[in-house]
């Protein structure tokens, strides 16, 4: 009898990573080999000056980093090279200087670089501390103000004004692009909440319904939430998901509410965090690095037991993912921007911490591993896509 011949399956292919990594003192690259076995870190880049953002444009080889240097103050660079060399945008964000006798706005420090949208090459956008929106429609060398936001009448209704208490100023971040229409936005400002805008930024709303905010006396305020991150689905633009001051949440647009799925949550670790992370095409399926958001807010892992929380029925249930973490004594967190996923055909996820950490987690976070560790306390993670 012949023997039944064994069906040859194709080898996964990965594809090599290159981690952008912002810390507070300078940026590094983080290169894999294909296989995710090996990593090489590079030389520091502007050591000693706070980089908050450094994204890669995906339409074009562009990079942009959103840096606060000791001298020159909050700034951009800009790099062609694949950050070989770098200059400084000719104009960078800034608020227009008040009339004579009018206390007007500064910028401390520029907080978050999103690129424009793929039918707008050379268009970016930036978000501020305070909050502010600017936009590039030259790659980054000169930027201009959203004005339809940044003098808008409700602004400091909105955002609290001078009288925001958020730890290291308040920001403006998680700016949001609809993939099917250049002219439909989302933004995120800590504090004021979640704001959107269907014309290009000439006109802006709340969309903060269903929202918690436990720490605004007022039931049910329209403005005024800490949205901590915010995430669209790039292949189904209408499902959003959002971390929170006041628990994880999730959105369907056309329904216009926001859902607190982090009820759903272990009791004792809870819904509290900085970052969420969405894959690149599963809607239902997300990922959170919850912290301790007990009543002093230490702003480290529950317990000193750091744990990635996944959903895999958009919000319904939750798992944990802390095989390879330490089990005690890691008191550290992750800050919103620095948490990520690869588009590999096996998903894997990356995590920097405010330890100076990066974290792997292969196979969608089932098994985690240190890539790299010692360096400052890091503020932001990207795929160079």
């Amino acid at each position: 009898m012949k023997k039944k011949e064994k069906s040859k399956k194709s080898p996964i292919k990965s594809k090599s990573v290159t981690l952008l990594i912002g810390t507070r003192k300078g940026a590094f690259l983080l290169r894999s080999d294909a296989a995710g076995r090996t990593w090489k870190l590079s030389d520091p880049i502007f050591l000693g000056h706070v980089v908050h953002h450094l994204i890669k444009d995906p339409r074009s080889k562009t990079l942009l980093m959103a840096c606060k240097t000791g001298h020159l103050g909050p700034t951009v660079f800009r790099s062609l090279d694949g950050g070989k060399t770098w200059k400084e945008a000719s104009t960078p964000p800034s608020f227009p200087k008040a009339p004579e006798g009018e206390k007007g706005r500064t910028v401390d420090h520029v907080f978050w670089l999103t690129p424009g949208h793929e039918s707008q090459p050379g268009v970016w956008f930036a978000g501020t501390s305070p909050q502010g929106i600017f936009c590039s429609e030259d790659d980054g060398v000169t930027w201009k103000g959203v004005e339809g936001f940044n003098r808008h009448p409700m602004l400091e209704q909105w955002t609290g004004g001078e009288k925001d208490g958020t730890p290291d100023g308040p920001k403006l971040h998680s700016i949001l692009i609809d993939p099917r229409d250049a002219a439909h936005m989302y933004i995120g400002c800590s504090s004021g909440g979640v704001f959107e805008t269907l014309d290009g930024g000439r006109n802006w709303k709340p969309l903060n319904q269903g929202c918690a905010s436990d720490f605004i006396p007022a039931e049910n305020p329209e403005y005024g939430h800490d949205p901590h991150c915010v995430i669209l689905h790039p292949l189904f633009p209408d499902i959003l998901y959002q971390q929170n001051h006041c628990g994880i949440y999730r959105m369907s647009r056309e329904k216009g509410r926001w859902e607190r799925i982090g009820k759903n949550m272990p009791e004792k670790i809870g819904d509290i965090g900085f970052p969420i992370v969405i894959h690149p095409r599963d809607p239902n399926i997300a990922w959170v690095f919850p912290m301790d958001g007990t009543d002093v807010w230490p702003r480290t892992s529950p317990g000193g037991k750091p744990a990635v929380y996944q959903t895999s029925n958009g919000g319904q249930t939750w798992k944990c993912l802390d095989k390879g973490f330490p089990n005690k004594h890691a008191w550290m967190t992750v800050l919103r921007q620095a948490m990520t996923a690869d588009d590999n055909p096996r998903i894997n996820l990356y995590l920097g911490t405010t330890h100076g950490e990066i974290w792997a987690g292969t196979n969608e976070g089932r098994a985690w591993k240190c890539i790299a560790r010692h360096l400052p306390e890091i503020y932001s993670v990207e795929i160079a896509k």
